[in-house]
């Protein structure tokens, strides 16, 4: 396998010391981007501007050995990595990504119906665990102010014309929000990024459709009950922050 070099992002120094331990044990090089300071020689200070930001960052600072570029969030644990790798062995795949997996919270079940689709029509991607071939995220860095700068990175590169690989099996273990009410806000967030992204980028027609019909199909999801009504409310919201004009790389409650 080509030689890897992962990439961790962490808002404060909460969750570093478990992620350095978990990277060291795995063996691969790598560096944390933290937003607040921290002595350790593979931890980097940047402050908080956005994911997009700390991506271009920390650019300058990958070997220029490195083929293969791991990004992944402080706050989670990797699991099955060299499943992932394995995609790679195709030399056509570019970028592959893997899954959240969330024990408790709605976006238990939200992954469960997510998933599906992003295996037939790769409509987002997942910064938690995302693996990049260096040659390709050369070519797509700096990236834009964006708060969805993993569905960013997934468009361009679909639209430089790669191949990309959904591995489901390969998944970052993580928490995210425990209440519906909560939900809106992650949605607004991350829906907005999304139509960020595709504003920068031309992915295939299909994505361009699916994320076209989402704010008029969005109603369907009151069938789920009170999860539904929070995720509706948070995809409409997001959508009209964009429309706004709302093209920041962080979230601020409005």
């Amino acid at each position: 396998m080509e030689k890897l070099f992962l990439v961790s992002f962490a808002r404060d120094t909460r969750h570093v010391y478990r992620k350095i331990a978990e990277l060291e044990a795995l063996g691969i090089p790598y560096r944390v981007v933290c937003g607040e300071r921290l002595e350790h020689p593979n931890v980097m200070y940047r402050p908080p501007n956005g994911k997009y930001d700390a991506i271009n960052f920390v650019a300058d600072f990958i070997p220029e050995t490195a083929c293969i570029v791991i990004m992944n969030d402080v706050d989670t644990k990797i699991h099955n990595l060299h499943l992932a790798l394995q995609c790679l062995n195709d030399e056509r795949v570019a970028l592959v990504f893997g899954t959240e997996m969330v024990k408790e919270g709605p976006q238990n079940l939200f992954f469960r119906m997510l998933n599906p689709i992003r295996k037939r029509i790769p409509i987002a991607g997942s910064g938690e665990l995302l693996l990049v071939r260096r040659s390709v995220l050369d070519r797509i860095l700096p990236l834009k102010r964006c708060k969805a700068e993993d569905t960013y990175i997934l468009f361009k590169v679909l639209e430089q014309g790669h191949k990309i690989a959904f591995c489901e099996e390969c998944y970052a273990e993580t928490e995210r929000t425990k209440t519906p009410e909560k939900e809106e806000e992650y949605k607004r967030r991350t829906v907005a990024g999304i139509y960020q992204a595709l504003s920068y980028t031309s992915p295939p027609p299909l994505i361009r459709v699916f994320y076209a019909l989402l704010p008029f199909s969005s109603p369907l999801l009151l069938f789920l009950g009170k999860r539904g009504y929070f995720w509706m409310k948070g995809i409409l919201f997001g959508f009209l922050d964009y429309l706004r004009g709302d093209r920041s790389g962080t979230w601020q409650s409005i």
